[in-house]
């Protein structure tokens, strides 16, 4: 799931990376007989034909760049999307009133004085090892956001008179070519891995990479005999460190003050936390965060998934054994404890469940639904339509997906499918709906993902859902598996999540809560713990420090005979 409100919206468009943008003077609008935008790219910039996504954005002002400036459904500038197959050098993309768009057509755009500019999100060939040939965005190690990946295309910003009334004939050219981002720099604390994936790579029929950032003990190279448990923090894509973790005491006013207002919620500052993990008589352990973006989102889900391949396999046989040999982590399944919130609660419980003699406790934090039966407002399993509650079909309820902590409902899961819907076909949009169905569904015929439903219609694929239950809901595998599962799980789930929170996520929670609860030979033992009252996406009860302390607690009354919990105590 994205990020606590209101700030995903700014972390999934680039907000942070704000380039100085080229406005041209307006321009005159010349007659044709209908509402169209031509975009074209020069041979200059690109010599070879493009198979891509032409995204036209069309904003009421020019900064920051319309470009990022839509697709999130924080809020967004209208928008249109269009595939184009081998676009040639010169040869148009045509954007008319036929073009999906999101919240209008172009038709419908109200008249006024418009900002416009173009990006062309660049696909790859890819043919994977199970017989299909897809099209999709190579990530760049930017985590899929199209709006400001490397390579992409993007055109100046022009200014336009739009309105129904006039005919529209703009023609765009595609000026520039995003530069690479600048990779992190290693510090005494903080090191970053990236190494290709022998089994990704089999699967996709090129390279593909997995990386991690590591951070590291106080005194980590003063004691080259000490070994240390790992935490594996789950997380959208970020070359950050785990927590949070700075040791810069002079963020910005605006860092600081929502980690200020996420303090009043557990959490604490990064540098907050800095002083924590360089104090005495701390747990020195290992901090990592993964990077595994697909085609399809900025992570995997941490699965393997016929859709994007083997991840699950690639992280647990391919990178966490670097890290160990790496870093001096502990390689037994005693010293590796999981946490994260939101897309990455979900990996953390369910690389806990679907591997229970893996890893030794999960700390999960407002988790993405862990039963079907509430997929947010919806159940996969019961309803029929996505988008609206069944019942009277002449007084139409609309379901949401998102709403306020005070619980004022916001966006409906019919406008985020219809913003995944312009932003990319073939479930190909980056955004969370697409996320869910590349990662826990099944392949269609075409090669791409079957979607649960219809994201125009909203019309639920009872048969893609049967799917998604026998393999990725946490609470029905537990359910049917427990007399295996049970005992290795016993003891090991820690889950927190807000009474209200944003995304509806603790619906699910309570249902598997009230599974575990149910349990015996043996009893689960797991906590579950919800801030009351009003506390939303983001909530956690315990600073990241004292969770530290309690995974170290953990580690050292679980560990077998003989293992080694000193000479990571210093």
């Amino acid at each position: 799931m994205t990020q606590p409100l209101p700030v995903s919206y700014a972390q999934r468009i680039g907000a942070i990376a704000l380039a100085t943008c080229l406005v041209l003077p307006a321009i005159a609008v010349a007659t044709a007989s209908a509402q169209r935008v031509e975009v074209s790219f020069p041979a200059r910039l690109h010599a070879a034909p493009i198979t891509g996504r032409v995204i036209l954005i069309v904003a009421r002002d020019s900064s920051p760049e319309p470009r990022l400036r839509a697709g999130g459904y924080g809020g967004t500038q209208p928008f249109f999307g269009l595939d184009v197959s081998s676009l040639a050098p010169g040869a148009n993309a045509t954007i008319d009133a036929s073009t999906n768009g999101y919240p209008y057509t172009l038709a419908q755009l109200p008249a006024g004085e418009y900002y416009v500019q173009a990006v062309l999100n660049v696909y790859t060939q890819f043919h994977r090892a199970d017989g299909h040939v897809i099209w999709g965005h190579m990530d760049q190690w930017e985590g899929q956001q199209w709006n400001r990946s490397p390579g992409n295309l993007v055109t100046n910003v022009r200014r336009v008179h739009i309105d129904a009334r006039t005919p529209l004939d703009l023609k765009l050219s595609f000026e520039r070519i995003l530069p690479p981002l600048q990779a992190p720099v290693d510090t005494k604390w903080v090191k970053h891995v990236k190494i290709q994936s022998k089994l990704l790579s089999a699967f996709w029929g090129q390279p593909i990479y997995i990386g991690a950032t590591i951070l590291l003990p106080r005194d980590y190279d003063s004691h080259p005999n000490a070994h240390y448990p790992a935490i594996y923090q789950q997380d959208h894509f970020s070359l950050a460190p785990a927590f949070g973790f700075s040791t810069d005491s002079g963020a910005s006013y605006a860092a600081q003050r929502t980690m200020l207002q996420a303090r009043t919620d557990g959490r604490e500052p990064g540098f907050d936390f800095y002083k924590s993990w360089n104090s005495n008589n701390f747990p020195r352990m290992i901090g990592v965060k993964f990077q595994h973006p697909t085609i399809y989102y900025d992570d995997s889900y941490a699965v393997n998934s016929p859709n994007s391949g083997p991840y699950g396999d690639a992280l647990l046989t391919e990178m966490i054994p670097y890290i160990e040999s790496h870093f001096r982590a502990i390689p037994k399944a005693y010293a590796r404890v999981l946490t994260g919130g939101s897309t990455g609660g979900w990996e953390s419980i369910a690389l806990q469940v679907l591997h229970p003699d893996f890893f030794n406790g999960t700390w999960t934090l407002y988790p993405d639904p862990v039963d079907f039966n509430r997929l947010q407002m919806v159940d996969a399993y019961a309803d029929t339509s996505a988008f609206v509650a069944n019942g009277d079909p002449i007084v139409v309820t609309p379901r949401y997906m998102s709403r306020t902590s005070e619980g004022q409902p916001e966006t409906t899961q019919r406008d985020l499918s219809k913003i995944e819907s312009v932003l990319g076909s073939h479930e190909r949009s980056g955004q969370q709906f697409n996320a869910w169905d590349a990662a826990w569904g099944p392949v269609g015929a075409d090669g791409y993902p079957r979607p649960l439903w219809n994201k125009i219609t909203g019309t639920i694929d009872r048969s893609v859902a049967t799917y998604w239950r026998d393999h990725f809901d946490l609470t029905y595998i537990m359910s049917k598996n427990w007399a295996t599962i049970g005992p290795k799980l016993q003891g090991k789930l820690h889950v927190y999540v807000g009474d209200m929170d944003n995304y509806y996520l603790d619906l699910a929670v309570y249902r598997m809560n009230d599974f575990l609860k149910s349990t015996s030979s043996p009893r689960s033992d797991a906590v579950f713990q919800y801030g009351r009252p009003m506390k939303g996406h983001g909530w956690q009860p315990m600073s990241n420090a004292e969770m530290v302390r309690m995974m170290s607690q953990r580690i050292t009354e679980s560990a077998p005979r003989g293992a080694d919990v000193t000479s990571w105590k210093y």
